[in-house]
């Protein structure tokens, strides 16, 4: 919006004419989008015990997160509302992947929402949406953005490998069914993983970051070609929105921080999931968010083991608890160690990510 009122001012007035810069955006995204989550967390915090929105702890979880019980959850509409408004204030409305991906962030987040909404009214863990019915839910939203993807014109279906920049193959159709894959998947690793005080939102905040520079090298036809990368027209706007994504979940970690004040809830780790999913799928970067997200899929994986080596052999189990993060808690690491310690393994894991567009 501001895009759109004060750059058209540059004719007679010098001064704004940074509002064309999206480096420039991208900053005041992610200040206003701070600022807004921490000005508002207070009383979304309030309205949210109001209206006795609390955490229910399971019965078969760590003994220490029983004190948690009754923390406010759904807090994660404090990061869509401020993440929301500042894109609104410092995007380009006019382009086709913000759009995409605001889209893609607000269903998912809805969908999070309906299910923390049903457990707040039976008051159980147990009672929000069916695994199957939220899964396909998660799966219309995607089939429609990789649909969206794969019809906008000059979007390429080649996929973009890391460490090999000659090898782009081409999958045609075939990368609507990944680009499905890699929305819900990612949407489900960040909600396994939201299981301590701010361990969700701490990698979320890496890989967002991450993601904004990479949406805009990828958007700039220059540094693209210079880096060998498969560029995207248009997909550097991303970079306004994972700013404003960095700076909501920046805001939102100031309450979330251990010990807890809030907790983000379905609304928040499936929305926050959907962005970083879609953002990796437009800005060709795909594979990379393995790398990028790697505390997600580590999470995801440890899940997926236990379960499967559990119905195996009949009850045994391969860690003390599933996910990962429960059983160093079990082994006798404090939160914050665990917390901290994920949070440093996320940065390393971005780190090796972004040295990929130079090791090619």
């Amino acid at each position: 919006m501001l895009y759109y009122l004060l750059y058209p001012l540059s004719d007679f007035f010098g001064a704004f004419n940074v509002f064309r810069y999206i480096t420039f955006r991208t900053i005041y995204a992610a200040v206003t989008a701070l600022l807004l989550a921490w000005m508002m967390g207070p009383w979304v915090i309030q309205k949210l015990q109001q209206m006795q929105v609390g955490q229910y702890i399971r019965h078969l979880g760590p003994e220490s997160h029983k004190a948690k019980a009754g923390t406010p959850t759904m807090g994660g509409v404090l990061i869509i509302f401020a993440m929301t408004v500042s894109l609104l204030l410092w995007g380009d409305l006019k382009n086709f992947y913000l759009w995409l991906a605001l889209g893609v962030t607000l269903l998912y987040g809805l969908i999070g929402f309906i299910d923390d909404y049903r457990k707040k009214v039976s008051r159980s863990n147990e009672a929000g949406l069916r695994a199957g019915t939220k899964l396909l839910a998660l799966a219309l939203v995607a089939l429609g953005a990789a649909l969206a993807l794969y019809w906008h014109p000059g979007y390429s279906t080649k996929l973009s490998l890391p460490f090999f920049k000659f090898v782009l193959p081409d999958l045609g159709w075939g990368y609507v069914p990944l680009a499905i894959f890699i929305l819900v998947g990612t949407a489900n690793a960040v909600n396994l993983t939201d299981g301590l005080d701010g361990l969700a939102a701490g990698p979320v905040l890496i890989a967002a970051g991450t993601y904004l520079v990479l949406s805009y090298v990828t958007g700039n036809v220059k540094t693209a070609s210079y880096l060998q990368l498969l560029y995207v027209p248009g997909a550097g706007e991303l970079a306004v929105f994972c700013g404003a994504v960095v700076g909501a979940v920046m805001g939102f970690l100031w309450y979330n921080a251990y010990p807890a004040q809030v907790f983000m809830g379905d609304t928040g780790s499936l929305a926050l999931g959907g962005a970083l999913g879609i953002t990796a799928v437009s800005t060709k970067h795909e594979i990379l968010l393995v790398l990028v997200g790697g505390i997600f899929v580590v999470e995801t994986i440890s899940v997926i083991l236990q379960v499967g080596f559990f119905k195996m052999t009949g009850g045994r189990r391969i860690f003390k608890m599933a996910p990962l993060h429960h059983h160093f808690e079990l082994k006798g690491w404090a939160e914050p160690k665990v917390i901290v310690r994920f949070w440093i393994i996320a940065v390393v894991l971005a780190l090796v990510a972004m040295s990929t567009l130079k090791l090619r």
